[in-house]
């Protein structure tokens, strides 16, 4: 019920959270997959995954050890417009891929271009930011 509630909220940054995570999993998946076709890009979306992963599940913050270093850059991230830019970044280093070699990280590279515009309609919206209760963050109780 938790996850209908947060659809019908319409509030960008919880549907750009949700294409934030689809992100994560396709690009550790299909940077195995296309692993030995383009190894440096692979690596990259492997690295991105897991930038991702401390973005975007705020319970994993909590629990893994972290430097403050590490913990300072992530929570740089609370504001729609940068996340925008970091996926923005991410999506364009994933489409570079396909100068390289065509393969499978062009689909990861369109899940992290529509998570940026997600969180970029959140940013115009003036939306809060908000976090799914699925992921260990607030839900939309104190964003509607």
């Amino acid at each position: 019920m938790v996850l209908m509630e947060e659809l019908r909220s319409r509030n960008f940054s919880l549907y750009a959270q949700w294409g934030g995570i689809i992100s994560i999993i396709l690009l550790i998946v299909l940077g195995a997959v296309g692993f030995l076709g383009n190894i440096p890009f692979a690596i990259l979306g492997w690295i991105f995954a897991f930038v991702l992963v401390f973005v975007e599940v705020p319970l994993c913050i909590k629990f893994c050890p972290t430097s403050p270093r590490f913990d300072t850059f992530v929570s740089g991230f609370e504001n729609s417009y940068l996340r925008a830019g970091l996926y923005m970044v991410m999506a364009i280093v994933m489409f570079a891929s396909n100068a390289v070699s065509s393969g499978v990280l062009n689909l990861p590279a369109v899940f992290l271009l529509l998570t940026s515009l997600c969180y970029l309609v959140a940013g115009f919206k003036q939306q809060p930011h908000a976090s799914s209760k699925v992921l260990g963050g607030t839900g939309v109780d104190n964003v509607v």
